[in-house]
C-alpha cells in the first residue's frame, strides 16, 4: 500500500489517500487548538499518544461490536482508516457537568448528571460550533431521522463501553465528542479519534485533569496528563 496525496488537513490531524479503493492514511499531528481555533500552541508527542490511544479504543469498540473507521495502526502517528464522508455533527456526551454545561446553566464543575445527556453541534469552524436540535438536523438536511438515531443509539452503547474502560483503570469519564461518517454504501460508522483531545478524563480519586483542559486553561503539565493515560490504557 502506498500513501499518496494528501486530502484534508484539520486542527490535529492529516488525511493522505492511499493506492487502496476506499482507505486513507490518518496522521496524527502534535498541534493544540482551544476555543474554535483561537488559542493554538503544540503538545509534545501529543500524535503519537493520541493515535495510540485511539487505535486502542477503536478496536475495544470493534471487539464490543461498534462499527467504526479503523482498520489498523501503522505507525507511531499513522492509522489506516476506511474512507467515509463526515456527517457534519460532533456528538457530545456528558456524564458530569464540566466545559459549556456549567457556563449555561450554573451547574457546579463535576457534579454527576441523574442520566447521560447528549447533545449535537453543528460542525462548522465559520460558525464556531453552535449547538443545535433534531429539528435543526432535519430542516438542514444534515442526516436523515434514520441516521440521527443510529447515531443516538451508538453513542450511548460507546459511552457505557468507555465508562468500564476508565473506570478499570481509575478515571472519570466526564464527556466526550464523537464524529460519525457514511462508508461508501452508506453505513453510519464511528470516525475521527477518541483521546485525550475529545474526551474530558479525571483522575477518579483526586480529581486531577489529565486531558486538553490543561491546555486550555493554562494549568500546566499537559503532556504527563496525556501520558498518564497512555500509560493506563496500556497498562
Amino acid at each position: 500500500m502506498k500513501k499518496l496525496e494528501m486530502i484534508y488537513e484539520g486542527k490535529a490531524k492529516k488525511v493522505f489517500k492511499t493506492d487502496v479503493d476506499n482507505q486513507y492514511i490518518v496522521d496524527y499531528k502534535d498541534d493544540a487548538t482551544a476555543f474554535n481555533g483561537l488559542k493554538k500552541g503544540t503538545i509534545t508527542d501529543k500524535g503519537i499518544m493520541n493515535n495510540t490511544i485511539s487505535s486502542k479504543i477503536f478496536q475495544l469498540l470493534e471487539q464490543k461490536g461498534i462499527k467504526t473507521h479503523f482498520l489498523q495502526k501503522l505507525s507511531d502517528r499513522e492509522m489506516l482508516v476506511r474512507k467515509v464522508e463526515i456527517v457534519p455533527l460532533e456528538v457530545l456526551v456528558r456524564n458530569y457537568a464540566a466545559g459549556s454545561l456549567t457556563k449555561r446553566y450554573g451547574i457546579p464543575e463535576g457534579t454527576k448528571m441523574d442520566t447521560t445527556i447528549l447533545e449535537f453541534c453543528y460542525k462548522n469552524d465559520e460558525y464556531g460550533d453552535p449547538f443545535i436540535n433534531n429539528y435543526h438536523i432535519k430542516a438542514m438536511n444534515l442526516a436523515t431521522e434514520a441516521e440521527v438515531e443510529i447515531i443516538e443509539k451508538e453513542a450511548l452503547k460507546i459511552n457505557e463501553i468507555l465508562i468500564e474502560l476508565m473506570k478499570n483503570i481509575n478515571i472519570d469519564l466526564v464527556d466526550f465528542k464523537l464524529e460519525f461518517g457514511r462508508t461508501p454504501e452508506g453505513e453510519i460508522i464511528l470516525a475521527d479519534e477518541i483521546s485525550p483531545d475529545t474526551c474530558r478524563l479525571w483522575d477518579a480519586v483526586t480529581h486531577e485533569k489529565l486531558d486538553k483542559d490543561r491546555f486550555r486553561r493554562d494549568m500546566g503539565k499537559v503532556e504527563e496528563g496525556y501520558i498518564e493515560v497512555v500509560n493506563r490504557i496500556l497498562g
